[in-house]
């Protein structure tokens, strides 16, 4: 196998753009740094961020449901936890989102432009210190195989943009697919080594343009006519934290 890792993205408020990274520190039984540090609730939630649990993604503002998310630009600035939000390259709020004035910016910003959305409003920009709001109970990161991706352009005919999976880690020179065989495995990425534990199953959020907000491709019916299941990428937690580089190897130990 001769891999390297392409790209490091992480999430700091979950439902908004990805954050791209040169390099990064992964540290043993945790996330991506900051990456789904913050999330936005809506009126219905039963999450309680003085007892932070996991819950399902449907407590939040999420691709799924709410679309329109997709068509904000958010720049965080993790040295001053000041979010950034834009509009068609126009900025429309900014915060510090660890104060409650620069949350609050947030809030009202986002209460007025997602008004009418399926989930109710208003909504509520929270932090829990040490929970990460994933798709999944565990604290892991995500592993996005290139090549897979380029597959599915083969039963789509379209081009299918790799950010539409929000994955943390984006692999390249791999075989298409080989990705599923690694469950149960080792990978050794950089100075770290991270254990692959399960495959991930997608959502209707892969349908959302992540440019336009619009959903303008099936994903979901491709992968199913094509491949006979809905997943793509990987789950893994870091084993031995470290460095990693966008260009480092990835090696499969076991």
């Amino acid at each position: 196998m001769s891999a390297t890792l392409d790209a490091i993205h992480y999430y700091p408020v979950k439902g908004l753009t990805a954050q791209t990274l040169d390099h990064a520190a992964l540290t043993p039984g945790g996330c991506l740094p900051h990456d789904r540090r913050f999330a936005i609730l809506h009126r219905a939630t039963q999450f309680d961020p003085l007892a932070p649990a996991w819950k399902p993604k449907t407590n939040f503002l999420v691709l799924l449901r709410d679309e329109k998310l997709a068509t904000l630009q958010a720049a965080f600035d993790d040295a001053t936890c000041t979010l950034e939000l834009k509009r068609n390259g126009k900025r429309v709020a900014r915060g510090r989102i660890d104060t409650p004035t620069g949350r609050l910016v947030i809030d009202q910003f986002l209460s007025a432009y997602m008004a009418g959305a399926a989930a109710p409003g208003p909504y509520k920009l929270v932090e829990s210190p040490g929970h990460n709001f994933t798709d999944i109970p565990e604290k892991a990161v995500s592993l996005l195989n290139l090549a897979s991706v380029k597959d599915i352009e083969r039963v789509t005919q379209r081009p299918v943009d790799p950010l539409r999976f929000r994955a943390n880690l984006h692999l390249a020179g791999l075989p298409a697919w080989s990705e599923m065989g690694w469950v149960g495995k080792r990978v050794a990425i950089g100075d770290t080594v991270l254990s692959v534990f399960k495959t991930t199953t997608r959502c209707a959020a892969v349908e959302v343009n992540p440019t336009t907000g619009e959903r303008d491709m099936a994903v979901l019916k491709a992968l199913k006519g094509g491949f006979d299941h809905v997943v793509c990428g990987i789950y893994a937690m870091v084993e031995t934290g470290g460095e990693i580089r966008s260009g480092d190897p990835v090696r499969l130990l076991d």
